[in-house]
């Protein structure tokens, strides 16, 4: 099967399959091929235990099909710094290392025709022919001359541009001037030198070859060392004579020798010899005469005479035929040129499979005329060895004479001959082409299909390269190659090295169309593998080939992909090519399909979308005239729209690209001049602000993987217009009330009593402290401060409302005078900045905003991010340890250094641990005193210890302080860099053309769980529930919050106050892991969810601020996982102090809801990890219950502090459904709130702090309809069962009461089953088991504890 039509299968399952794919390791993600078999599966699987009395429908409302964050970004965010294609080190030694070309063919025949030498006995009749010329055939001299002129010309074969020069029977000053001749005209290139001894002595044990003297009455020896030294280096020799193998040992010796003296150079010195040194030459008459060069130069010719005289045609063929072999070597359409193919094939295939890589590469690759030699030497071997002769090399090759490939160049010989005959007779005959590339192709795909990289690797390689050449066969051999390729990186590499580069390099030259999809994608393979053809490619103009094929409507959008990839490589980092690109109108090109690109169309893959990106933004890297010609095209405005595409894989790489067209160098140049000209380029100016605008909207995305790369634009952003920055940084922790100013005067009298505190005003995310802890005050029993040094941290209130001498910009950081700090506050921070601001203030302050936002991100990766940013406009972090005390009491001395004006919001940098230590609690308010320090907080106990980033003006005495523009000009490595190309770029070194293949043990799995579930559910529903409280487990665990139970798996999740996360098996009792949440924990976990428990669960936490963080693996010991992260709540309103955040999760269409102290409640979608819209709550009060129909996708009830309930389904216009007032003593909060078991949609329960539980139908009535008074005035928690008829209240009078629907009590637990009757503390969070009637209850004082309903065994 082609591989275009492979691709198209495998594409056109569905119009997204390779989006689930799209960097997927999951088997079913929402939109994977697999999922509708996949429901089919479930459905019947369900309607098959039909007995449990579910119907189908309810079990898939029952049995969500959605499964969320489990792609390839969910792997290790975290943990990966990925890698690209590499450019450099290990993968590149597939390249040859230089080419070389043999330049100059010393040809030294020693023949003395009619005179035998003296070492020689002949036997009669004895091998005669030279060169396939009887010597005795004519007289000596003009055989001797007509045997060298033919020797040249059958080397001229292979390498016809070499210059060829030939003495015959010389002397040893003849041998002397060829050899010096041909050095200085090869200069650096290959001298061949080929000597025929026919007529001499054999060699000597001391190394000596014999010519003659001039009166040929005497055999002159020339010691080999002199031949080295006249040749010198690169040579290659080839000696045919007996006992060739001395010679060869001799040479051996010799660079040893000289390699141990002081040269040290390694000389690129290759031998062939005819004969190991105890030999001699065969002297059969079925051989000519030199036999060895016969292989050596006319191979075809000679493997044809050998293999007659063995085959079953000796009888009946005529050998001179063999002469007549119609056709020419370079043409393989006649019979002789496809003879030469086949002997070509076979011989490297040999090669390729015996030979180590480098050897190969060094013998078969680098020089054409030593690879010709190479391949034929393998004859030679096989050859002789037939007449017990074996010819030997240097570098030593291992035996191949038997090796099985020679069987099939027999089959191709025999064939040959077979038609020899009848071709001869009839020139115009048609001669049947060899069928050995269509089996050996076929030997190859029986490989694709059963091999493996851990198997041997496929033998048939080199012949697939051969193919190539061929245009009958290479669409299929190109296919086949892609296959192979597919497999993993191991296999291009291992291609690499046989050398198929230059030949799919050369095939960018051709315009067949059906080439074109096969050869993008095995270019995607190669470059995904090594960048450095990026050079090749814009050398031989292969990027135009890409382009047209990106513009191209008629291939898939995933090949299209693929092509801008390849040109994404193209680009990276390439000046050439990047300049290549821009003139073939390559930003033209890609802007067009992003424009064209309709959410509807078909065309919009987000494979596609996604390298578009990535191609324009390597082409905008670093290269200010494509920049230019991108703002021109108006692509930030193009970008804009893609921010809210589905896929964060997009969004991330649309935000890389906007960042690209950041110009780093935006300011600082304009700043060394004086910084205060006008901006010439109002439209770059424009087109910047409306870039940074676009970034500030995905800030808060719900993608840690389109943060990051917005940190990286901010932070290039920061380092343009760094001196901006860092004055609204500065100035931009100014108190929101009254300024400072009127609080001046008492600034020495701050009383140790307490009103130090005034009540805390909220300064919105003003949240990072600078390096320098200035003005520690010292609050003593003295009731006076000290204003140490005169100096004030310039993130604090103090400073930012430019109390002192020097705005944050001045050069001079000098003026620490006592007097300074009662400077009279004009000069506001910004007021001394002379030159006029490029951007208006309010975009500046959002984009401190927003980096101090992402300094604080759930994520640990993009927090560290955040915090580079920062330092970059001159906000540095302060290492803190992390306090496990809470706050100290107000009116109380303490002689630890309390801060003066630390931002209200809790958070110190961490550098070391990238996390922010959230655990600085804020002192009890005092009475309000507003004209004291606001926003002033009080920390204890902390060790403080500046870090200075290594900026160049680290050397101030307080960076923010320092020098104006000087960070302006910082390093440009100090940038942070981005990841998503990188990390995108592994989507095409995994396997394209294959689905993975664990996808039946996954499914067979899930139904095994969907049949416990619905078998259990079955239990529920019809369950008669006694009393539920046999107490079957308990731990002991401080300050319990909110726990959760496994469904298939005896395991119990509960986590604390400081957001520790343990879990326990509550059969074996035992603790199976326990970690922290993050490391600076503020105010516990209001909530832990269970996200695809049907499949792989993963574990749902969100803290009391908002953050989710969801990890997988979290059962295992130490090996927890971040897998993603995100802020669920933003903007609250301004008077609340603490978000009390509000979290459900709804499997079944993959919605999160999450609100608190704001007006909308957020609906994100978790697999696209976007936030879909805010739902205003329509009310005015917070929400403080929050319950999602595990049913019905989309519904959703709330419960508000002021008493009431509503209920919301987002699939309607309006997403308000209808609200009540259940709770009417008085105005409660509401405490929880759940969905009653079954399928109805509106049947409600809450209840109130004040300890009424109503149960409503809220859709058909607006009252309750039943009231339980379950609890005076402490209800703490409530828990209602997904299926079984129960629900469960605790109270903070230390009991627990179970309940039927019906409102009947079932039970009360005041007591852990212990010796001493010990009552329970106040609960603190209930949870039911989805499938069991188990209910787990946290106590804060010490306890979690599970309890069953009576008949259940205790444990």
């Amino acid at each position: 099967m082609a591989l275009g039509d492979l691709m198209a299968s495998r594409f056109s399952q569905s119009s997204v399959v390779v989006v689930s794919n799209h960097l997927d390791d999951c088997v079913s993600t929402h939109e994977d091929s697999d999922l509708s078999s996949q429901r089919r599966d479930s459905e019947a699987a369900s309607s098959s235990y039909g007995n449990a009395g579910v119907s189908t429908t309810t079990s898939l409302a029952y049995l969500p099909q959605t499964v969320v964050l489990c792609e390839l970004r969910h792997e290790a965010f975290e943990a990966s710094v990925p890698l690209g294609p590499s450019d450099s080190g290990l993968v590149s030694k597939w390249r040859p290392k230089d080419r070389m070309k043999t330049g100059c063919v010393a040809l030294v025949l020693c023949l003395n025709i009619s005179v035998d030498p003296p070492d020689v006995i002949k036997i009669s009749p004895c091998a005669r022919m030279e060169c396939w010329i009887d010597p005795f055939s004519m007289a000596p001299q003009k055989a001797l001359e007509s045997i060298g002129k033919t020797l040249s010309s059958q080397y001229e074969r292979w390498q016809p541009k070499a210059r060829y020069k030939c003495q015959l029977d010389p002397t040893v000053d003849e041998v002397k001037k060829l050899c010096t001749t041909c050095r200085r005209y090869a200069k650096s290139e290959r001298v061949l030198f080929h000597y025929n001894g026919h007529g001499v002595p054999k060699p000597t044990a001391n190394g000596e070859i014999w010519v003659f003297n001039k009166s040929y009455t005497q055999y002159i020896p020339l010691p080999i060392s002199d031949l080295d030294s006249w040749l010198k280096t690169p040579s290659i020799y080839v000696f045919d004579c007996s006992a060739a193998g001395m010679i060869v040992n001799s040479f051996n010796e010799l660079h040893e020798w000289n390699a141990s003296g002081t040269s040290g150079s390694s000389r690129d010195c290759i031998l062939l010899a005819a004969c190991e040194a105890h030999e001699t030459l065969p002297q059969s008459v079925e051989f000519p005469a030199d036999v060895f060069t016969s292989c050596l130069t006319t191979p075809i010719k000679m493997a044809l005479r050998w293999f007659c005289t063995r085959s079953l045609l000796r009888e009946s063929l005529d050998y001179s035929l063999i002469d007549k072999i119609p056709g020419r070597p370079n043409d393989r359409k006649t019979l002789l040129g496809e003879l030469n193919w086949i002997f070509t094939a076979v011989t490297d295939t040999i090669a390729w499979n015996v030979l180590p890589h480098e050897l190969f590469q060094r013998l078969f690759r680098q020089d054409l005329l030593v690879a010709s030699l190479f391949r034929n030497f393998l004859l030679a071997e096989r050859i002789m060895r037939s007449a017990n002769c074996s010819p030997i090399s240097y570098p030593n090759l291992p035996p191949t004479h038997q090796h099985h490939m020679w069987d099939a160049w027999d089959m191709a010989a025999e064939l040959c001959l077979s038609q020899l005959p009848s071709l001869v007779e009839d020139p115009n005959a048609e001669f049947q082409p060899s069928t050995f590339f269509t089996e050996q192709l076929t030997a190859f795909e029986v490989w694709l299909d059963h091999g493996s990289e851990h198997k041997k690797p496929p033998e048939q390689l080199p012949i697939v390269l051969q193919v190539l050449l061929s245009q009958c066969h290479r669409f299929r051999a190109l296919v086949l190659l892609g296959r192979f390729l597919d497999m993993g990186p191991w296999a291009v590499d291992l291609a690499l090295s046989v050398g198929i580069f230059p030949y799919v390099l050369k095939l960018l030259q051709t315009t067949t169309p059906e080439l074109r999809q096969i050869l993008v994608f095995i270019w995607t393979k190669i470059l995904a593998l090594d960048k450095s053809c990026q050079v090749d490619l814009v050398k031989d103009a292969g990027h135009i080939y890409f382009i047209r094929f990106l513009d191209s409507m008629e291939a898939y959008p995933e090949q299209r992909a693929m092509a801008a990839f390849v040109l994404a490589v193209i680009v990276d980092g390439h000046r050439r090519g990047q300049e290549a690109c821009i003139e073939a109108g390559l930003i033209h090109v890609c802007l067009k399909h992003l424009q064209s690109s309709s959410p509807n169309d078909l065309q919009t893959e987000p494979l596609f979308l996604q390298w578009l990106c990535l191609c324009l933004g390597k082409l905008w890297e670093d290269f200010t005239e494509a920049q230019i010609l991108g703002l021109q095209a108006d692509a930030p405005s193009i970008y804009a729209t893609l921010l809210s595409e589905p896929q964060p894989e997009v969004r991330a790489s649309a935000v890389f690209a906007l960042g690209t067209l950041l110009d780093v160098g935006f300011d600082s140049t304009r700043e060394s001049v004086g910084g205060d000209e006008e901006f010439d380029d109002d439209e770059k100016l424009r087109a910047e602000i409306s870039i940074v605008r676009s970034l500030l909207s995905v800030a808060s995305d719900g993608s840690p993987l389109v943060r990051a790369e917005v940190a990286v634009a901010l932070a290039r952003f920061a380092f343009g217009h760094n001196k901006h920055l860092k004055s609204i940084a500065a100035a931009y922790w100014k108190p929101q009330s009254n300024s400072l100013l009127n609080s001046l005067p008492s600034l020495a009298n701050i009383k140790g009593s307490g009103g130090g505190y005034p009540n805390q005003n909220h300064v919105p995310h003003a949240s990072i402290v600078s390096s320098q802890i200035g003005p520690l005050l010292r609050i003593g029993n003295d009731n006076s401060s000290v204003v140490r040094d005169g100096r004030v941290s310039s993130s604090s209130p103090l400073g930012s409302s430019g109390i002192m001498h020097e705005s944050p910009l001045s050069d001079d950081s000098s003026h620490h005078s006592d007097s300074g700090i009662m400077h009279d506050g004009l000069s506001n921070g910004v007021a001394n900045h002379s030159g006029p601001k490029p951007f208006d203030n309010a975009l500046y302050t959002q984009c401190v905003f927003a980096m101090c936002t992402l300094a604080k991100d759930p994520s640990p990766r993009i927090a560290s991010l955040g915090r580079r940013v920062l330092s970059i406009i001159g906000i540095e972090q302060v290492v803190a340890k992390p306090l496990k005390s809470t706050s100290i009491r107000t009116g109380e001395p303490t002689a630890s250094p309390s801060l003066v004006g630390l931002a209200r919001s809790s958070s110190w940098f961490d550098m070391n641990g990238g996390h922010l230590p959230l655990t600085f609690r804020t002192p009890p308010v005092s009475p309000p005193r507003p004209s004291y320090l606001t926003g002033m907080r009080r920390v204890c106990s902390l060790e403080f210890r500046p870090h200075l980033m290594s900026s160049p003006d680290s050397g101030l005495a307080d960076p923010l302080l320092g020098s104006g523009g000087a960070s302006g000009t910082t390093d440009r490595s100090f940038l942070p860099q981005s990841t998503i190309y990188n990390w995108s770029c592994g989507h095409f070194s995994k396997p394209l053309l294959t689905a993975a293949d664990d996808g039946e043990e996954v499914l067979a799995r899930r139904e095994e769980r969907e049949k416990f579930a619905l078998e259990h559910i079955a239990k529920c529903q019809h369950s008669v529930v006694s009393r539920l409280t046999n107490p079957i487990a308990k731990w002991d665990t401080k300050g319990t919050q909110t726990a959760l139970l496994q469904p298939f798996s005896p395991i119990v999740l509960a986590a604390d106050e400081n957001e520790r996360i343990r879990v326990w098996n509550y059969e074996g009792t035992m603790l199976l892991n326990s970690f922290d949440n993050h490391d600076f924990p503020d105010k516990g976990i209001s909530k832990l969810c269970l996200v695809n428990e049907l499949d792989d669960s993963l574990l749902l936490a969100a803290s009391s601020d908002g953050s989710i963080r969801i990890w997988k693996d979290y059962t295992l010991k130490g090996k927890q996982k971040l897998v993603t992260a995100f802020s669920s709540i933003h903007g609250h309103k301004p008077a609340m102090r603490s978000l009390n955040a509000v979290v459900d999760w709804q499997q079944q269409c993959g919605y999160l809801y999450a609100s608190g102290e704001i007006s909308t409640i957020n609906q994100w979608d978790l697999d696209k990890e976007q936030l879909v819209n805010p739902i205003s709550s329509s009310s005015n009060c917070s929400i403080s219950a929050l319950a999602a129909s595990q049913v019905h996708g989309g519904q959703f009830a709330a419960g508000f502090v002021d008493g009431s309930v509503r209920l919301y389904d987002v699939r309607t216009p309006e997403m308000l459904v209808c609200e009540s007032r259940p709770h009417t003593q008085g105005v409660e909060r509401v405490v929880g709130i759940g969905f009653q078991p079954g399928l109805d949609r509106g049947k409600i329960v809450s209840a109130s702090q004040a300890g009424d539980i109503q149960f409503l139908d809220i859709r058909n009535h607006r009252s309750a309809y039943l009231t339980i008074e379950a609890h005076r005035g402490s209800l703490t928690a409530l828990a209602v069962h997904r299926h079984a008829p129960i629900i469960a209240s605790g109270s903070a009078k230390q009991l627990i009461k179970v309940f039927s629907l019906e409102g009947e009590q079932l039970g009360t637990i005041r007591y852990y089953p212990t010796l001493m009757a010990q009552k329970i503390g106040t609960v603190s969070c209930l949870t039911f088991h989805p499938y069991q009637v188990l209910l787990a209850a946290g106590a804060a004082d010490a306890c979690v504890s599970i309890y069953a309903d009576d008949n259940t065994q205790a444990r």
